[in-house]
């Protein structure tokens, strides 16, 4: 039997989900905050603007309620900013965005993961067609939040992560 879309998009976020929590322990947080060229972003960067990303459009903008960072105060727990997600920063900015706790993040990154697979769970088909705004972009479908914002940005991050690892020698997720 076929499935769903909603079983497609959320098989798709547990496999993505899964390979970006074994990256998270497996490195410290020096080598998160390295970045692999003068002009790059550091692999924690990447991991932080998207993991805040999940969090705003699952909370804020599809369901209208404070966010997993703001509720648990995660943004001052690690010093970084209380609504910002990475979107428009300058180099400047994202250099400053830092991992000084490896540990709090994996707490903070499964708390996100639990509210977006409790979310998803709860939609229905006809969830998918309602239009939802998330700045900067157009409107979209949640369809199209689910599969553009989340599955395919997601996996851009991944694949990031896995170059960074692999360029400290510490190998891919997936293999």
């Amino acid at each position: 039997m076929p499935l769903s879309q909603i079983e497609v998009v959320q098989e798709g976020l547990d496999g993505m989900h899964a390979m970006l929590d074994r990256a998270v322990p497996d490195m410290n947080a020096e080598q998160w905050n390295a970045r692999p060229a003068d002009d790059g972003v550091s692999a924690f960067f990447s991991l932080w603007h998207y993991v805040r990303t999940e969090d705003n459009i699952v909370n804020w903008v599809a369901q209208r309620r404070s966010t997993v960072w703001l509720n648990g105060g995660w943004d001052e727990h690690f010093g970084l900013h209380r609504t910002s997600q990475g979107t428009g920063m300058t180099k400047e900015q994202a250099d400053a965005v830092l991992l000084n706790d490896v540990d709090g993040w994996l707490t903070y990154q499964q708390q996100v993961w639990d509210v977006t697979r409790e979310w998803v769970a709860s939609l229905s088909s006809d969830h998918l067609t309602e239009q939802i705004v998330i700045k900067p972009t157009p409107p979209m479908t949640v369809w199209q939040a689910l599969t553009g914002m989340l599955l395919y940005h997601g996996y851009r991050h991944v694949g990031e992560i896995e170059h960074a690892r692999g360029l400290l020698g510490l190998g891919g997720l997936t293999i």
